[in-house]
């Protein structure tokens, strides 16, 4: 759309150039100036394309704008002030400023005049103002107009420009003066400009003439006409509504003045052109390029002179030089004579050579011409593509060598550390370079050479200094042993094999630092750990040169602690450890690492190891039995060093067995008045055992023993015929005896007071015995948790009965009692026994009763019955001989 607009613009209108396609507005009545109460009518004309569209209007009037829009292109107003109008398509207006006066006296002109219009300027008046009228230019009289109201310019010009007013009189004071009224007389079109497509066309080819003007804008539709001249020669058939004159071919006779004519139809108004000068240009021959002298010495210093020359005749010639496609000076110069251009020679001069030749129909090149300037190189500079940026390893650097004077062709040839890396040739001074990528061993001294046939020359050595990135660096543990144990140091080392010194090393512990350690020259670091169990985990180092960091694999550590000494605690179903109790014997240590392997020993012998993968302690059971009683320890080793428990001491107690009674009497028929013993042993139970005596459920006493049994000692009275009974207690669960029958015979009345009198003494000295041992086998009962036996000798436990065993036993007066254990070495059978021994014989103690039965010591059995009564077995005690 906006190429399209821009086509419009240019497009000619009526044989010229429209420059502004602003909207116009032309008034009906055409004047500027009305009176009061009149109307005027706007017409806005824009583009013509667009002129029946709608238009916006403008009106200012004392600093105020007001907006309006019509359907169509006129407006009727009636007050004073600016108006603008735009139409579609077309930029705003230029204002037009209209006067509705109360004056008495107007004078009327149109809005815009052109140079050839017929003006008329029209003085008004109204009532009572007499119309004789005169018209004034400048203030100065124009004309008298007696009673007619129009003055005529018929044919406006330049001249005609001016203030305009008119004068009348009123009917009857005095006269009075219009407005004033500029007349400002416009061209119909601009003075026309006379464009040519070449003003300096070859000879032969074609010229176009035009000649552009613009018509003013409300002078559009006026068509012109065109006449093109030459030296003041008419061209063609004269004049033509055709802008362009084409002239097919230009020749040398054809150079001149050209100029243009525009004119209206009726050749009213006229305008010319400047004149332009038109040259036909000759084109050049190539020119000849020489060198005098022909053989100049290829020496610096020596003067070579180069002459350019064409063949054809042309005003001017531009002549140019070039060396190697440079050109080296520019020089104007008739063209019979050419140009010459003289140097001396240096080693720049060294090239190709061609000259030429441009009389304004575009330049001839001349042939080249070749010239050899020999010169010893100067001394090279070698340089690096990068300072410090790209001295890393892997970068690519570029050495440059370079001379600045020297004939070609040059050798160069690039060394590190006087070895030959690589060389180079150039037909010409200038610069070459040599590319590598760099390693570590590119560090070092580079220098260059330079060779044009005269010897090399040497450059200054320049120094690069390759900074190698770190490589991964390798982390190494050392330990003073196999295994890292706790309180050891630790050594890490941290090593790059490869990389720039100096290098930073950083130790870590689980991404922790541990620490860090410079290195200035290169190689490994290390650092010492002192350490603790919690040092175990992930250890890795890290290694930076400042180019990149690099960390190392990670390397696991297991910190070994050794055990501590273990501790052994017993743990049994009650407070006593008795036989067939299940006894957990468990060890612990508190500090080890895993797995443990713990060791049970009962005096130095082992029970049994157990391992403990994941720490903890371990646990071994025993089923007690007797002989497991003694000291105890445990043994902790996790492959450091075997750690010993305390020793701790168990005793294992033996309830006690099933009591033996035993009655001790001087003879075989006790009396009243015979001091009877009673003797109550168990063969089996850990000591201290409590033995109690009871006659016919009566508590006689007690006594404690460690072994061997407890006696008690009775002097007999009648009333001490009946069931005798014991029972032993060691705390863990008491046991009574057989029941043993006690019949007493031959009761005389001189014995039964004394009997009397010793029994019931004995009984006496029995009952504080009795109190004190109650009270200790109470104590005894409650520290092990049970409470006294209440067994009845008339009912003893079924499970202890035996058959009775007979024996020969001597006579009564003739025996003493003897104490003896009773099945010493523990076999399940309990029986009661009473033995009696002779008299001389009272003071002998048996411990065993097979050792009585050796020495033929004679005992009395009774025969144990089992009652179908609560009333226990009975024990009679005969005088007849016993029987075997």
């Amino acid at each position: 759309m906006l190429l399209w607009v821009i086509l419009l613009v240019l497009a000619p209108v009526s044989g010229q150039f429209a420059r502004i396609h602003k909207s116009i507005i032309f008034l009906q009545p055409p004047w500027t100036t009305v009176f009061q109460g009149e109307r005027v009518n706007l017409i806005c004309k824009g583009f013509r394309f667009y002129s029946s569209q709608k238009t916006k209007w403008y009106y200012r009037y004392r600093g105020k704008e007001i907006s309006r829009e019509t359907q169509k292109n006129t407006l009727e107003v009636q007050e004073s002030g600016e108006y603008r109008c735009e139409a579609q398509g077309s930029p705003l207006s230029s204002p037009v400023y209209l006067d509705f006066s109360s004056a008495s006296l107007i004078l009327q002109a149109p809005l815009s005049v052109f140079e050839g219009d017929s003006v008329v300027l029209r003085c008004q008046a109204k009532a009572k103002v007499t119309l004789n009228t005169t018209i004034y230019k400048n203030d100065n009289v124009l004309a008298f107009l007696n009673r007619r109201t129009d003055f005529h310019i018929p044919h406006a010009s330049l001249k005609d420009n001016g203030a305009y007013r008119c004068t009348g009189y009123k009917e009857t004071c005095c006269p009075v003066s219009s407005n004033t009224v500029k007349i400002q007389v416009q061209e119909s079109f601009t003075r026309p400009v006379l464009r040519v497509s070449s003003f300096q066309p070859i000879s032969g080819s074609p010229v176009t003439l035009t000649c552009e003007t613009w018509l003013s804008l409300e002078r559009s539709d006026v068509p012109l006409q065109f006449c093109f001249f030459r030296n003041d020669q008419m061209l063609g058939s004269g004049w033509s509504l055709s802008r362009k004159f084409q002239i097919t071919a230009m020749w040398s006779k054809d150079s001149g003045s050209y100029w243009c004519k525009a004119a209206t139809m009726d050749y009213s108004i006229t305008s010319n052109s400047l004149r332009s000068w038109i040259q036909v240009q000759i084109p050049a021959s190539h020119p000849v390029l020489t060198l005098s002298p022909e053989k100049a010495l290829n020496f610096e210093g020596t003067k070579v002179t180069l002459h350019c020359e064409t063949q054809e005749d042309s005003l001017r010639t531009l002549y140019r030089f070039y060396h190697d496609g440079v050109p080296l000076r520019h020089k104007s110069v008739r063209c019979e004579k050419g140009a010459s251009i003289s140097f001396s020679l240096t080693t720049e001069h060294s090239g190709n050579y061609y000259c030429t030749a441009d009389n304004g129909h575009g330049a001839k090149p001349s042939e080249a011409v070749s010239l050899s300037v020999t010169v010893p190189v100067s001394r090279p500079v070698l340089t690096l593509s990068s300072a410090e940026a790209l001295t890393f390893e892997g970068a690519t650097v570029t050495l440059y060598c370079e001379v600045q004077r020297g004939s070609p062709r040059i050798l160069y040839q690039f060394y590190h550390e006087d070895v030959p890396l690589g060389s180079n040739s150039t037909p010409s001074v200038g610069k070459v370079s040599f590319s590598f990528s760099l390693t570590a061993g590119h560090s070092g001294n580079y220098y260059c050479t330079a060779d044009n046939g005269f010897g090399p020359r040497r450059s200054e050595a320049v120094s690069l200094f390759v900074t190698v990135p770190v490589s991964r660096p390798i982390l190494t543990l050392r330990v003073p042993r196999a295994q890292a144990v706790v309180g050891d140091l630790l050594e890490l080392r941290c090593e790059a094999l490869r990389g720039s010194p100096p290098i930073m090393y950083w130790f870590y512990h689980e991404d922790v630092t541990l620490g860090s350690s410079s290195v200035p020259s290169g190689g490994e670091a290390s650092f010492n750990l002192s350490l603790t169990a919690e040092h175990s985990g992930n250890y890795s180092c890290e290694a930076n040169n400042g180019l990149v960091a690099q960390h190392s694999d990670t390397i696991s550590l297991s910190v070994i602690v050794p055990v501590s000494r273990p501790i052994l605690t017993f743990r049994a179903p009650r407070a006593q450890a008795v036989v067939g109790d299940l006894l957990e014997l468990h060890c612990e240590a508190l500090r080890g690492s895993s797995p443990i392997l713990y060791g049970f020993y009962h005096e130095d012998v082992i029970l049994g190891k157990i391992s403990a993968p994941s720490g903890g302690g371990a646990s071994f059971n025993l089923s007690l039995t007797t002989e497991h009683s003694g000291i105890y320890s445990c043994e902790a080793d996790n492959g450091l060093e075997a750690q010993r428990s305390e020793m701790v001491t168990l005793k294992v107690a033996v309830p006690v067995s099933r009591p033996v009674l035993t009655l001790r009497a001087p003879r075989a028929q006790v009396a009243v008045g015979d001091l009877l013993e009673l003797h109550c042993e168990a063969l089996r139970g850990s000591p201290l055992i409590l033995y109690r005596f009871y006659h016919e459920d009566v508590t006689l006493g007690n006594s404690s023993a460690l072994s061997g049994g407890a006696f008690f000692n009775l002097s007999l009275t009648a009333e001490h015929s009946g069931n005798y009974c014991c029972e032993a207690d060691n705390g863990l669960g008491a046991q009574r005896s057989e029941t043993v029958t006690l019949y007493i015979t031959g009761l005389t009345a001189n014995r039964s007071g004394p009997v009397a009198t010793g029994v019931t003494g004995g009984l006496l000295s029995l009952a504080g015995l009795a109190t004190g041992a109650l009270l200790l086998y109470c104590w005894l009962s409650r520290k092990a948790g049970r409470e006294p036996a209440s067994d009845l000798c008339r009912s003893p436990s079924d499970s202890d009965s035996q058959e009775p065993t007979y024996h020969n036993v001597p006579a009564w007066e003739e025996l003493q009692p003897v104490y003896s254990n009773v099945n010493p070495r523990g076999e399940n059978v309990v029986y009661s026994e009473v033995r009696i021994i002779r008299e001389k014989k009272k003071h002998a103690v048996a411990s065993d009763p097979r050792h009585l039965r050796n020495k033929v010591s004679p005992i009395i059995y009774s025969e144990v019955k089992v009652a179908s009564t609560p009333a226990s077995r009975s024990l009679v005690l005969a005088s007849s001989a016993p029987h075997r």
